[in-house]
């Protein structure tokens, strides 16, 4: 086919875009309007009004080409080099035709990348040409091939040292090009013929290796195109990995079945599977299948006294328990049923092997043996059937066959004297529980007296040892021997331990998945709850851009931020309102403000802040409205006001729907239950409140507003003694 019966749509990228910039730049008479208007005359390939408009339209965007949208339409109907010369003939735009001149030298057959085994003929070929004679000189990545100045490079036998990249550059006179890069593999393999389809004909071998070797895997195929390769493990591609050689550091984490998948433009091949799960199991006498938490700080209690420290308490513990490969659920201030509701989220992860952990931190008590979780909406007196109980919710884990169970209670245990019930609880005799309680039985837990934010006694010194690699009734030990040098709890509080624990399982245990679809299933479902919206920009039509950004301070407490970007030169004042709420009530300009003291440190500056808690409490999706207000130069100095909806869907733990009624699962067949459960009220605004959010109908969330701006500091001294003095008696009872 020669050159001026291709159709334009077919024109190499360079030659299309050097086109419409040349039309795009000229004058009336010789652009592309005019070009438009000598085709609208020609029926071949009429372009309407309408059309031409359309066109025109393209200088209103950024980078929009006219001449592009023109072409394009000719093109769709058609249009060959020798229609459009002819219209550029009489538009008389003679640079414009000088651009579907066919080049000086041109290469006409391209070298193809191949993969073939040593010994065999490595043929790579290369044609063009010119309007006078053509040279050729091939290269091996930047290094000239000897003797290597014919179309065709040819090197029999070809050897392992000769894979590599090759380009061909081609001369004619002073004019030159170079040919595409074709790359050569070479494997070192006995094969008779290359003939036929694409061959594997080197597959990944099973090595007997420790931990922390490295584990080299090796394929190859042979073919013409040379194929393209991609490392699996577990059936998942791992990133980055197209090569024929795979290394891989032994760890627990990359333990799984590796293989490779070999793509050809004929053929997907699959190698042999390597199983690297044997190789490492038998190096680890105890390992974990997967670690889970829950943890629930209640503080803000409807009929009995506010508390301070769980807060502060479950944010600590769940960075610590990260760090440990956990997968970490904490939410504050739970109704009833929302508590049993995550409970039974949580029983969903329990399978044979797994570690779980769950803290609890907030009013409860003891009777006759058995621990019970108060609700923040328990009522006062409050009875069994108000609260959970914590060796139902354990019983239910062990026939889970888990391989280890931490309770960590941070709460009193004193006798609840309006409770007479006595629940009959049976537990396995299994070798896998461990209790730490706060305190002992019949007494309270403390938390220190301070005008700002600080951990609860346990907490205190219990996250300096949560991340020691020891046994963790040690770690618990150690814990109650720094509690008992702490004067100003001595006597009052002391941790008790309680153990069937005959194995040596830590905390900082690896973890060794199994590999069930269900489990894999429900782990997806307990992720959702860490999952943020995408930050994102609006757009107004004044010309301002504004940046939403998201964090999460708890798994139920999502922050958002407000940044304004871009603003119009014209515009003398601009200001940004999230959530519909005034800036003097919830868009505060720091993040202590706004009562975000845990993650200050970690979001930008120079934002706007909204705190947003009782994330489970949201039944629809999160929908609220973004108020922009500015004032122009060349107006009176009255705010002009823009608005934009958004929907962030339900971020957080909102995706597991805990504000639902209690579920008739096994978790409340075993634990006690009120025939009426309870469920906290919405928190509206008094009267001199502005507007909260504009959200679905049925969501109950709290916009948390500002403590006040005193200084909050979370330890004012590591100093022991110090501490001691200062707290010695300053302390509030968690209550009974």
């Amino acid at each position: 086919m020669s050159q001026r019966s291709t159709k334009i749509s077919l024109l190499r990228e360079p030659v299309w875009k050097k086109l419409c910039d040349v039309l795009d730049k000229s004058d009336n008479n010789k652009g592309w309007r005019k070009l438009g208007e000598i085709v609208g005359n020609d029926k071949r390939l009429k372009v309407s009004s309408d059309e031409m408009e359309m066109c025109s339209l393209k200088v209103l965007q950024v980078e929009g080409s006219p001449s592009h949208m023109l072409l394009r339409l000719l093109g769709e109907r058609g249009c060959t080099v020798a229609h459009l010369s002819e219209y550029l003939q009489t538009l008389g735009n003679t640079q414009a035709l000088d651009c579907l001149k066919p080049p000086a030298l041109q290469i006409l057959i391209q070298p193809q990348s191949v993969a073939l085994v040593s010994g065999h003929n490595l043929r790579l070929s290369c044609q063009a040409v010119a309007n006078g004679p053509v040279e050729y000189q091939w290269f091996k990545s930047r290094d000239e091939v000897p003797n290597s100045s014919s179309p065709d490079l040819i090197i029999s036998p070809v050897q392992p040292e000769d894979a590599g990249f090759y380009i061909c550059r081609v001369n004619c006179g002073e004019a030159f090009e170079f040919s595409q890069w074709a790359q050569v593999d070479v494997l070192n393999f006995a094969l008779s013929s290359l003939e036929g389809r694409t061959k594997v004909v080197i597959q990944p071998q099973p090595q007997h290796l420790h931990i922390g070797e490295s584990l080299h895997l090796e394929c190859g195929a042979v073919g013409r195109p040379i194929p393209h390769y991609q490392w699996y493990r577990n059936r998942v591609p791992i990133p980055n990995a197209k090569k024929r050689n795979l290394v891989v550091s032994i760890t627990v984490e990359n333990q799984g079945k590796y293989r490779c998948e070999i793509i050809s433009d004929k053929d997907t091949l699959w190698t042999t599977e390597v199983d690297v799960h044997n190789l490492i199991f038998n190096y680890f006498s105890i390992v974990a299948t997967d670690k889970v938490a829950l943890l629930i700080g209640n503080l803000s209690y409807q009929n009995h006294p506010q508390l301070k420290a769980p807060m502060v308490d479950v944010y600590d513990l769940t960075n610590l328990l990260r760090q440990l490969n956990f997968k970490v659920v904490s939410l504050l201030d739970l109704t009833e049923s929302e508590m049993r509701n995550a409970v039974d989220e949580f029983l969903l992860l329990l399978h044979k092997g797994v570690y779980g952990l769950l803290y609890y931190a907030g009013h409860g008590y003891e009777n006759y043996g058995n621990s019970f979780m108060v609700p923040v909406d328990a009522p006062n007196p409050y009875h069994s059937a108000n609260c959970l109980c914590v060796q139902s919710i354990l019983k239910l884990m062990q026939e889970k066959e888990t391989g280890l169970n931490v309770f960590l209670l941070d709460m009193c245990r004193k006798r609840n004297f309006h409770d007479d019930s006595t629940t009959n609880i049976v537990l396995r005799v299994t070798a896998n529980i461990v209790f730490g309680y706060a305190t002992c039985q019949d007494a309270e837990a403390f938390e220190l007296s301070s005008a700002g934010l600080i951990n609860g006694v346990f907490v205190k010194f219990l996250k300096k040892r949560l991340l020691d690699d020891e046994k963790i009734t040690v770690v618990l030990d150690r814990v109650a021997e720094d509690m008992g040098q702490f004067d100003a709890t001595k006597g009052k509080q002391a941790l008790e331990i309680r153990s069937s624990l005959s194995e040596r399982r830590a905390l900082t245990d690896p973890i060794l998945p199994e590999e069930r679809v269900d489990l894999h299933h429900h782990s997806q479902q307990w992720a959702k709850a860490h999952e943020l919206p995408e930050s994102m920009c609006l757009d107004f039509d004044c010309g301002a851009r504004i940046k939403l950004g998201f964090a999460a301070e708890f798994s139920n407490v999502l922050v958002i931020y407000t940044h304004i970007v871009k603003k119009p030169e014209d515009m003398s004042f601009c200001q940004a309102h999230d959530l519909d709420v005034g800036p003097k009530e919830m868009n505060r300009e720091t993040p202590e403000e706004t009562g975000i003291y845990l993650l200050s440190s970690s979001l930008p500056e120079h934002c706007l802040y909204t705190r947003i808690s009782s994330l489970q409490k949201l039944k629809e999706e999160l929908v609220f409205t973004v108020c922009l207000q500015g004032t122009f130069n060349t107006m009176e100095d009255d705010p002009v006001y823009w608005t934009k909806s958004v929907n962030i869907g339900k971020p957080l733990i909102a995706r597991l729907d805990l504000h639902g009624a209690m579920r008739r699962n096994s978790c409340l067949q075993t634990c006690p239950m009120p025939h009426s459960p309870s469920v906290s009220p919405c928190h509206s605004p008094g009267p001199d409140h502005h507007p909260h959010l504009h959200c679905s109908p049925g969501n109950d969330l709290r916009l948390s507003s500002s403590p006040g701006r005193a200084s909050i500091p979370i330890e004012a001294t590591d100093d022991i003694n110090e501490l001691q003095t200062v707290f010695i008696n300053s302390l509030q009872l968690h209550q009974q």
